[in-house]
Formats: structure tokens, sequence, C-alpha cells
């Protein structure tokens, strides 16, 4: 039986670390699970949940930063510790339903995809009406981030990112913030061959005041991501890949 391997990045989420962790546990799947948390130096009691859990349920393990690192060196801390054959991100936070793991998961266990990204803009599901500008944001994103990919993504920044194991973890990845998913999405993009997909997702979003974290500076610092990354396509053609 394969196994998956769910990377759960966190910075205080006491409030929910623990709800979305017990429901990751409850979805019916095919595969073996293993859950890694990788707390990013939380000051609440994100850690000692998290440890918690990992003495309450088989198949948690508990990573964590000495000092705080972002989103990104989590990510990356994560796909290097992982052992499953799939790697699936999940956020700390209840924005992301893992109920919806069958249908993320479907194309690559049909043999059709080898990455499958959740898009919270091509979909029927429920949604959260939040904020507009940041509504325009991430359109604006994905737009400049399908024309230096040659993509046709509707939603780059979405945390439902599916992996196979070995495709994700010979890419080359420095980002350590919110600059990881434009700049994850363009290395996959310069992989020959990989098969993409997209599947549609449902959103309930959280505001500021419920714990929101990305701001427009994390939109500043994507565009300056998808910069960088065509002056290395320039300068150094095969930089996306280890070794």
């Amino acid at each position: 039986m394969e196994l998956l391997s769910i990377i759960i990045p966190a910075y205080n989420e006491e409030s929910t670390l623990s709800e979305i962790v017990e429901i990751v546990l409850g979805v019916p799947l095919e595969l073996k699970k293993e859950i890694l948390i990788v707390d990013d130096c939380s000051t609440d009691k994100t850690l000692s949940i998290a440890e918690e859990l990992a003495e309450r349920f088989k198949g948690i393990r508990v990573l964590k930063n000495e000092k705080n690192r972002g989103k990104g060196f989590c990510l990356r801390k994560g796909i290097d510790e992982a052992s499953g054959d799939i790697i699936l991100i999940q956020d700390a936070d209840l924005e992301y339903d893992p109920c919806e793991y069958p249908k993320l998961l479907g194309p690559i266990l049909k043999g059709k995809a080898d990455i499958v990204y959740g898009s919270r803009f091509m979909t029927t599901e429920a949604k959260r009406v939040l904020y507009f500008w940041h509504s325009v944001g991430n359109k604006t994103l994905t737009l400049f981030s399908n024309m230096i990919c040659n993509l046709n993504l509707s939603d780059m920044e979405t945390c439902y990112k599916v992996f196979k194991s070995n495709v994700i973890k010979k890419i080359r990845l420095k980002e350590n913030r919110f600059g990881f998913e434009p700049e994850v999405t363009y290395k996959l993009s310069r992989i020959k061959g990989l098969r993409i997909y997209e599947v549609g997702i449902s959103y309930h979003g959280r505001t500021y005041a419920e714990g929101k974290k990305i701001n427009w500076r994390d939109g500043v610092r994507a565009f300056y991501v998808m910069l960088k990354m065509i002056f290395m396509r320039i300068v150094s053609p095969k930089n996306h890949l280890k070794g």
C-alpha cells in the first residue's frame, strides 16, 4: 500500500491544530498516512499540542524550527523528511477541507497526473466570501505565473498542492516564506513531460481577526520571486534541479 505524507506547517495555530489533525486522520483513504507537523517556533501552545497529538496517534511526526523561518522553509523541511510516495500540503487552520483528499489524489492514483493543484476559483463548491483585493491579487499573481511558466492554472497560490514524491524531491527549492508558491510552480513547469492537473475545491477563508497571516508584502515577494526565476532561467537553466 502506498504512503501519503501530509505536511502541516504551523505557526501559532493552537486554536485549530488539534481539530485539523483529527479531521485529517479521519479521512478514509486507500493509502497509509503519515503526518509531519512542522512548528515554526510558535509563541503559543502549538508545539505542545503537536507533541501531544504525536503521543496520542501513530503516524504523526513533529519537526520544529529553532527560530521563525516561514512557511516555505517549513514545507522544504517537511518535503525533505517525508517518507511517502505522495506528498500533500495542508494548512494548520480550517480554511481547506481534508475531506477533499480523495478528489485531490484521484488524478495521481488513476495514473493521469504527477502534480495536482486544488483550485478555489475553478469550482462550484462552497466558498466563503471575503476580501476583494485578495482575490484580485491571487488572480494577478496566477496570471503572471502562467505567462512565465506557460501554464493555464486558475489558482497558483492555493495551499492544496499534491506531488509525486520522486518529482518534488528532485526540485531545488530556496524560498522560506510565501514565495514558495510561485517558486515551486515555476520549477515544476521546467520539467519536461510533467502532468499537472487542477481540481475544484471548497474554501473557508478566515479574516485577519481570525488569524490570517498573508498580506500585501507577500504578494510583492511573489512577484519578485517570479522575476528572479526569469533571470535564473537565463543565467542557469538547470538551477531548478538538485545535484
